[in-house]
């Protein structure tokens, strides 16, 4: 495609097209120069691009319903949402029936209050010390498996096994049965498609990790013990009351599930920019200090969730836009952290960048993503010790092709953005 080709897109389906899977960042910036929430024409889907209109949605919970954050536009609602102007007892009354209704994500508050306590009365100073120490030693035997051969698909090699075995630790799953749940989950159903059809958001991915959770929990209120299922198992709602066990489930299936897609997602960005800057990694070998910022403005510039959405219980306005009580929006995170309104040449990687951590990759507000701490300490410990157990990182030319002619493939769908593979070359220290 040349500088110059015009390229229609408001005939392009955002949603179910392949057109901006490589590349959607001219697509945000052209709703953008319209408006920073723009109606798209395709699935009917106000698009919110702007950072102050994202933040403005993200954080009023009492307009905008999250039931179908992870569904979107499909495959629609239960019963018609046309000509109210407030459906909030339509949703409350019909939201067990959309996909995905069981999970963190789609809950409004006060139910989301007292769920997300549960998960976050684990995610302590303490527990998050331990659980960076199990780090450390993981990320080690991943790297001793690919240091040798010289090179290594990243995703598959290291990214989706390291990601893995952290959330397990975390969630307290025995280390030794920690292969188990990798050769389990290594069969669940191909997530570059998800979200895409009604039909692939009507499996339950979730099924095995219900059933082993449940287990858990079951065994630890028999018979607690000193760990930190049994923490898990025995928190409470703020207001005292025991969970059902369904509810603790629920809760750490979802932790661990969402936990990994994201942070693969930026492990993978992360070393395919150092892999391909040479200066940079040089700078980040030299320069420890600069990895905090380094991941920041990764997470900016290449968001693991394109967007998240949000359904309107009233009539409203965004940005002067009227928005109908029932409209879909879809608060695009990868458009946010591009708004030169907030970000200064927004479309530059800067690792200096003052204001790159005030990003919207992790979303705002109540819904924000309670494991950015853990994905950020992830990502840090790998590209730590990569550095530290190599001289060279670089792109595997045949399977990439040269610079200026690379061949990358990003996952085929509207929610999450990232590589599929990323094989590179490891030159050993020492």
């Amino acid at each position: 495609m040349t500088d110059d080709t015009v390229i229609d897109y408001d005939a392009i389906d955002f949603f179910r097209g392949n057109e901006l899977v490589d590349d959607p960042y001219p697509y945000f910036d052209w709703l953008r120069q319209q408006c920073p929430v723009q109606r798209e024409s395709q699935q009917d889907v106000y698009m919110v691009t702007g950072y102050d209109e994202a933040c403005a949605v993200y954080t009023d919970t009492d307009t905008f319903s999250s039931c179908n954050s992870v569904t979107g536009p499909f495959p629609g609602f239960p019963v018609p949402l046309d000509g109210l102007d407030d459906v909030s007892d339509l949703i409350d009354e019909h939201r067990d029936e959309l996909p995905m209704s069981d999970q963190l994500p789609t809950m409004d508050p006060p139910g989301h209050r007292d769920h997300r306590h549960l998960i976050m009365r684990q995610l302590t100073p303490k527990r998050l010390k331990e659980n960076e120490e199990f780090m450390w030693r993981q990320a080690d035997r991943q790297i001793d498996g690919l240091i040798g051969a010289g090179r290594c698909e990243f995703i598959a090699e290291y990214a989706n096994p390291f990601t893995m075995f952290v959330i397990a630790d975390l969630l307290g799953v025995p280390e030794e049965e920690h292969e188990e749940f990798r050769t389990a989950l290594a069969h669940r159903p191909n997530s570059d498609g998800a979200g895409s059809t009604k039909e692939s958001m009507s499996l339950n991915p979730l099924e095995w990790l219900y059933d082993r959770f449940g287990g858990y929990i079951e065994d630890r209120r028999r018979q607690p013990r000193q760990d930190v299922l049994t923490a898990l198992a025995t928190t409470t709602f703020p207001d005292g009351t025991l969970p059902e066990v369904i509810d603790v489930v629920r809760v750490a299936s979802n932790v661990f599930a969402a936990g990994q897609e994201t942070t693969v997602r930026l492990l993978g960005a992360t070393l395919q920019r150092i892999a391909e800057d040479p200066e940079l990694q040089q700078l980040l070998r030299e320069r420890r200090d600069l990895l905090p910022n380094f991941i920041e403005e990764t997470l900016r510039t290449e968001s693991p969730v394109k967007g998240d959405f949000r359904l309107a219980r009233r009539r409203t306005t965004v940005a002067g836009v009227d928005i109908p009580a029932g409209a879909t929006l879809m608060v695009v995170n990868g458009a946010a952290n591009r708004d030169p309104r907030h970000f200064d040449h927004p479309a530059e990687f800067r690792i200096d960048r003052a204001n790159a951590r005030e990003h919207l990759a992790f979303g705002r507000g109540v819904h924000s993503c309670p494991g950015g701490p853990l994905a950020r300490m992830e990502t840090r410990v790998s590209i730590e010790r990569l550095l530290d157990r190599t001289t060279h990182i670089g792109i595997d030319e045949g399977h990439h092709g040269p610079p200026g002619a690379r061949r990358f493939h990003y996952m085929p769908t509207y929610i999450l953005r990232g590589l599929t593979r990323l094989h590179l070359e490891l030159a050993p220290a020492g």
